[in-house]
């Protein structure tokens, strides 16, 4: 879900369990110096959901790909509300989301999150003032939490435009901060700017964080923003590191796979391999870059053994930004930019074109789709691919995984064209993440890989 890319916004979730954590310290102090401690750590299940009703997601606030053009009104509320519109193609539906579920408020009420490394803004689904306590819901009910506060017009938040944080914000009829957060479909998620705490155990919790109070959005349980912004779940908490091992998919199995997600240490880390994060200036504004992304140096692909005729500089921002590459949990598929893509699908295409589903494209976005329930032969012909970056580091795909069961005895080649997202990035979805430990090292400014089965299912 993404800065240029995307997260996934979701239609009528499935209530989940409520997560289940773990937390190994060497001692307990209070409030947030454990997320500044080295040793602190705290796991919850990683659960993959199908997305029944969906649409591409991408936020119309950080998409810096995006071109203004002329204004367009809109109704909200019954007024009229001015919003500039952006050249874009957004119509691909996301069929899985990565799902964690966090203990919110005083008393905490779990709440189900979109895991997203790619967005800043976190918020949750708010129930409405109710004129008798409810029965429990998946939503987040702010009378029955102590702790939890709204953002009066007059805090410094609470201004249309701050320069890492472009939410447009306005106050209400009760003089409180109120946002409006548009997609690139036109979706529209609004509510109030709030304090609330997170809470991890009778003795670990983090101050009140800002985050959105959605009450005007049915689209979406909530999302856990983790990239690099101010305001974003991480920064705020001051998460030194976190790290998550996505699940891999079983098909169109209801029966779903778990996977683990670490705020601060993972014990599994010393056998990660690290690449830095690449850094540029925010005062050099570069109209198609995401500076609060996790930019990566992917320096190649090998497909089948064979490394593609890809120059490097496609894998690097230009003078516009343009070929950025970023790891993202909030985006399905992987995106390539047009000369990169071009590269991969001229190789599968040598290797199993007649297999091919001609003049087939899912979604508008994935056109290497194969008719038939026999992938593995697929896979078999096309062989591993394999993701490079620097300093050795690679993202191995095999060639069981390559293709993703998108219904219909129907398999596509689980990467697309970036240029049908409307971004200028090359964006690494959760797809391609699977079976794999990937860890934000905030603090060293790096990001590392390791090998993982993620196994259980629930």
């Amino acid at each position: 879900m993404a800065s240029s890319s995307s997260i996934s916004m979701l239609l009528f979730f499935m209530f989940l369990n409520l997560c289940t954590l773990s937390i190994q310290e060497t001692h307990s102090p209070k409030l947030l110096k454990p997320l500044l401690n080295q040793s602190f750590s705290v796991s919850f299940p990683l659960t993959t959901i199908h997305i029944s009703k969906q649409q591409y997601d991408t936020k119309k606030n950080v998409i810096s790909s995006l071109v203004s053009s002329p204004s367009n009104k809109i109704k909200v509320h019954g007024k009229s509300r001015i919003l500039p519109t952006y050249n874009f193609k957004a119509s691909f539906k996301y069929s899985m989301a990565l799902i964690v579920s966090i203990p919110i408020g005083t008393p905490t009420q779990p709440q189900q999150m979109v895991l997203d490394t790619g967005s800043q803004l976190s918020w949750i689904q708010c129930k409405k003032a109710p004129k008798r306590p409810p029965p429990p819901t998946p939503s987040f009910d702010p009378s029955l939490s102590s702790t939890f506060s709204v953002l009066p017009c007059n805090h410094p938040i609470c201004k249309p435009r701050i320069p890492d944080y472009t939410l447009p914000t306005t106050c209400d009829q009760k003089r409180l901060c109120h946002y409006s957060y548009f997609y690139a479909d036109g979706t529209l998620a609004e509510g109030n700017l709030v304090r609330e705490k997170f809470t991890f155990s009778s003795s670990q919790s983090t101050p009140p964080l800002i985050l959105g109070c959605t009450t005007e959005s049915g689209e979406a349980e909530g999302i856990l923003g983790m990239n690099l912004g101010r305001l974003s779940f991480a920064s705020q908490a001051k998460v030194r590191k976190f790290s998550y091992c996505v699940p891999s998919k079983q098909g169109l199995s209801k029966v779903m796979p778990r996977g683990t997600f670490y705020l601060g240490q993972n014990p599994n880390s010393h056998a990660f391999k690290y690449i830095s994060f690449l850094t540029f200036p925010q005062s050099q504004q570069k109209p198609n870059m995401d500076h609060l992304a996790y930019t990566v140096g992917m320096v190649g692909i090998r497909i089948g053994g064979m490394k593609l005729n890809i120059s490097r500089t496609v894998f690097l921002p230009d003078a516009n930004g343009s070929g950025q590459t970023m790891i993202d949990s909030g985006t399905q598929y992987t995106f390539l930019v047009e000369e990169a893509y071009n590269k991969v699908r001229e190789e599968v295409v040598r290797l199993v074109g007649p297999k091919l589903k001609k003049g087939y494209v899912y979604g508008g976005a994935l056109d290497m789709c194969f008719d038939g329930n026999n992938p593995v032969e697929i896979g078999r012909m096309i062989g591993d691919m394999v993701l490079e970056f620097g300093k050795g580091v690679e993202i191995l795909v095999s060639k069981d995984k390559l293709l993703d069961n998108v219904g219909a005895g129907v398999h596509c080649f689980g990467m697309g064209r970036s240029q049908t997202l409307g971004v200028a990035s090359n964006i690494i979805g959760n797809f391609h993440q699977q079976n794999l430990w990937v860890e934000f090292d905030v603090a060293n400014r790096r990001v590392g890989f390791g090998k993982a089965n993620c196994g259980t299912t629930v």
